[in-house]
């Protein structure tokens, strides 16, 4: 993908960024990063866009854990970038804004595609967001409603008959500590088998790896598993296209298919398709400002299907841009 498919203010920020990255990672900062500006005064979207130069040692795992981002919608949103190897200074859009999934606003959603938890603790209340790991092919999460019927930490892992047929060395049960792919915290649903935990191996989040349960960071899911009560309502659903509203204006946030992050894990690329109907879904969501769309930043979003959020209305004198993006160098 070239610059000149990057909507103008993303690509006119990137170009900045580049350009003073010369002088900024001469005098890199602490690890915190600053806190980012809220971007919405309606509750469709969470976070905000962000820039990071990367240092020397950095790898974009690194970055996807210290931003809370998978490994899959990292690599989507920089293609282009060596995952092993960024260099020093390499400018790198964080995905760290999300538009809401299509779904009740209530306890936790699970959204595939984007391979995020979206915790909505009470009506009203703004939520929080959480990088997870999905099920491989053939071994998918599935989607609908449960609940958190169980609680446990540290949590004691009994593989299945199906895995152990796969792999015979795996022990019968595998007690808590550091060989448990479990983590250190459980939530057990109402689908036998099936659970939100943590992990041993936080490389997997953002990837398609698991035999369908659901992993978060170890940081993440002990945050979850502190906020969440049993008899808690999850939704799993799997939304690759995403609208919502900032204000006045409509948003989009198109993400790569299951096939297409399994093309991530193993290539670091893929080729976008066409979502299937888009238009019309936009034009119904949109309603009477479907007038104020502009189609041509519709066709390059899906193009690109990275997963960073697009504001598609127009305002009066004012061209369609993506969100406000925090500058995040090390100064």
């Amino acid at each position: 993908m070239s610059d000149f498919d990057l909507p103008w203010s993303r690509r006119a920020v990137l170009a900045g960024l580049a350009s003073t990255v010369a002088t900024a990672v001469l005098s890199l900062p602490s690890r915190a990063a600053p806190t980012p500006r809220q971007v919405a005064a309606r509750n469709d979207m969470v976070g905000e866009l962000r820039l990071y130069a990367t240092r020397y040692e950095d790898t974009l795992m690194d970055v996807a854990r210290e931003f809370n981002l998978g490994y899959a919608e990292l690599i989507a949103a920089n293609p282009g970038v060596d995952p092993w190897l960024p260099g020093l200074g390499t400018p790198i859009m964080l995905p760290t804004a999300h538009v809401l999934p299509d779904a009740p606003r209530q306890g936790i959603v699970v959204n595939l595609s984007d391979q995020r938890i979206y915790w909505f603790p009470t009506a009203g209340a703004a939520p929080q967001t959480f990088a997870i790991g999905i099920g491989q092919e053939g071994l998918n999460t599935p989607t609908g409603g449960t609940t958190v019927v169980r609680k446990k930490e540290r949590p004691t892992w009994i593989p299945t008959a199906e895995k152990r047929r796969e792999d015979p060395t795996v022990p019968a049960v595998v007690p808590p500590g550091p060989d448990n792919p479990m983590g250190e915290y459980a939530l057990y649903l109402g689908w036998p088998l099936y659970a939100i935990h943590g992990t041993n191996e936080p490389d997997a989040i953002g990837r398609r790896v698991t035999r369908g349960c659901i992993r978060l960071y170890p940081e993440g899911i002990e945050s979850l598993f502190r906020m969440t009560p049993v008899g808690t309502r999850v939704t799993v659903v799997d939304q690759e296209a995403k609208m919502g509203w900032v204000g006045d204006d409509l948003f989009i946030d198109l993400h790569p298919s299951r096939s297409d992050v399994d093309l991530l894990e193993d290539e670091g690329k893929f080729d976008p398709r066409p979502i299937p109907g888009l238009r019309e879904r936009i034009a119904r969501f949109a309603g009477p400002a479907a007038a104020r769309i502009d189609w041509p930043t519709v066709d390059a979003a899906e193009r690109r299907r990275d997963g960073v959020p697009v504001r598609i209305t127009r305002s009066i004198d004012t061209p369609s841009e993506a969100l406000p993006i925090e500058r995040m160098t090390r100064s």
